[in-house]
């Protein structure tokens, strides 16, 4: 089990600021953009993250009148695609689609290859969903009390995919393993869609995913749906119950999706962003887009959104010390 430190998780208003670099400042949102905008996923094509940077950037796209080029970057737990960004010019061109792992990292890599707390503006949040637990249809269980039934009496018998090492899909199988009192196998990929196609083919028997991404799946029969992740049921599968409601204490997993800029990037254009991305995520046939697959708009700007990060370090930080999770 990692160590942390409280300095690990203190995520500071004044290390997130909006700050702005000399030649940074020198930038305007008068002009801006005047050329296509790179939005960096940070998993692999297919998955939830990658299917709502798309939706969003397509209307982006047609509010800015210029090209948003969805650029994914999977690997190591999204700190490939978060670097890359850290390391980008701060004119506002070069964006993180940023998912949950962005706080998950700061707890559970040891070394970063950026500085979290230094390296990042925030732009805004967007949306939160919850995740569902899906099995491959020859699972011999139905319900979660059946699944942890099969577990307890075949231990490491059964496997969970994720999207890779320290995503929130690896920390919901820990959290489920720590209270279920199961042992199962840990299976990372890069990303959800290599992690669904394994699954669909039967290499692994579990998974938990945001319903968006095995939607199709489920409704082909190819995978079926044990539980929900959040506190109260998810309208598109309102039949099936809640890990809490399945004797699971206290389990509550939910991603969030944002938008991070470089450190420095000008406090005019951070603003200008920041209300494009909330118009576009207010619009009617993308919030259906997202009532229908469990997800909910949900904007914080600037601070707020600072807080809110803040808030999920230190929230990751307990679950991972207290299921002893590794990136190893």
């Amino acid at each position: 089990m990692k160590k942390f430190s409280s300095a690990l998780v203190t995520f500071t208003c004044a290390a997130f600021a909006l700050s702005v670099a000399p030649v940074a400042a020198q930038s305007s949102a008068s002009n801006y953009p005047n050329k296509p905008i790179k939005l960096v996923v940070p998993f692999a094509p297919g998955g939830a993250t990658d299917i709502l940077a798309r939706d969003i950037g397509q209307k982006l796209s047609e509010r800015l009148k210029q090209a948003i080029v969805i650029d994914n970057k999977p690997g190591a737990g999204t700190t490939i695609g978060t670097a890359a960004v850290a390391k980008s010019p701060n004119d506002g061109y070069t964006l993180l689609f940023a998912p949950t792992p962005f706080a998950i990292s700061q707890v559970i890599y040891p070394k970063l290859p950026y500085d979290a707390q230094k390296d990042f503006t925030p732009v805004t949040l967007l949306a939160v969903s919850p995740f569902i637990l899906v099995a491959h249809p020859s699972l011999p269980a139905n319900s979660v009390s059946e699944l942890v039934a099969l577990a307890k009496a075949k231990p490491k018998s059964l496997s969970f995919a994720s999207a890779g090492n320290g995503t929130v899909p690896h920390l919901a199988g820990e959290f489920f393993k720590l209270r279920a009192g199961v042992e199962l196998v840990h299976v990372p990929y890069k990303g959800g869609g290599p992690a669904i196609i394994d699954l669909v083919g039967g290499q692994t028997q579990l998974m938990f995913a945001t319903p968006v991404e095995v939607a199709q799946q489920i409704a082909a029969g190819r995978l079926k749906v044990l539980a929900a992740t959040s506190p109260e049921r998810i309208p598109a599968y309102a039949s099936v119950p809640t890990l809490q409601e399945s004797g699971l204490r206290d389990y509550d997993i939910r991603s969030w999706f944002g938008v991070i800029a470089p450190a420095g990037t000008p406090p005019d254009i951070v603003a200008t962003l920041a209300n494009e991305f909330a118009a576009v995520v207010q619009l009617p046939e993308i919030q259906s887009r997202f009532a229908s697959q469990g997800a909910q708009v949900l904007v914080k700007r600037g601070n707020d959104f600072t807080q809110f990060i803040r808030a999920d370090v230190t929230r990751w930080a307990e679950i991972v010390k207290a299921s002893g999770a590794t990136v190893d």
